[in-house]
């Protein structure tokens, strides 16, 4: 942790809607104390307009918002990251990068709302979900007294807030 400041990477498949959603999140919500960067693994090149929609309704800045690789972020000069938290299975899955700092990891699985079809209530549904799935766990990390915490147990803490599910949120 520099300065003081806690850094997370999140990571999907697509960097283009939960890792982008839980970038803003955390920026919004971190007060200074956190700071966030999202990315994918195969990034779609863009971020998904129901993502976009949903952070202008909440008034989350998407100013400079782009789907971008992970890669970005093992290479020289990149942030030091502190904790890089996967937000989908299939980049959880994947071959990560050697991170440089070692930084600790965890999985927040969220269900991906851009693969939902049907109606565009559905698919609307669909990433109201994940955005409320993925605050209620941005409110548990920004909770925690990270500053005193050691590595393990903040590594503990980091895989509980995982399971956490929007409705524990009241």
């Amino acid at each position: 942790m520099s300065a003081g400041v806690f850094v997370v990477l999140f990571l999907c498949t697509g960097n283009s809607a939960r890792s982008i959603l839980a970038e803003q999140l955390l920026n919004h919500r971190g007060l200074g104390r956190f700071r966030a960067y999202s990315a994918g693994s195969h990034p779609k090149g863009t971020v998904h307009p129901l993502a976009l929609e949903m952070l202008r309704e909440q008034r989350l800045a998407i100013d400079g918002l782009r789907s971008k690789g992970w890669e970005e972020f093992a290479a020289a000069g990149a942030p030091q990251i502190d904790a890089v938290i996967t937000v989908c299975d299939n980049a959880a899955a994947e071959a990560c990068p050697i991170w440089p700092g070692g930084p600790m990891t965890a999985h927040w699985g969220v269900a991906d709302p851009a693969l939902v079809a049907g109606s565009d209530a559905d698919r609307r549904r669909a990433f109201e979900r994940a955005y409320r799935e993925l605050d209620a766990r941005v409110e548990a990390l920004v909770n925690l007294p990270v500053a005193s915490l050691d590595p393990s147990q903040l590594q503990d803490q980091l895989g509980k807030i995982g399971q956490i599910d929007h409705d524990a949120k009241a």
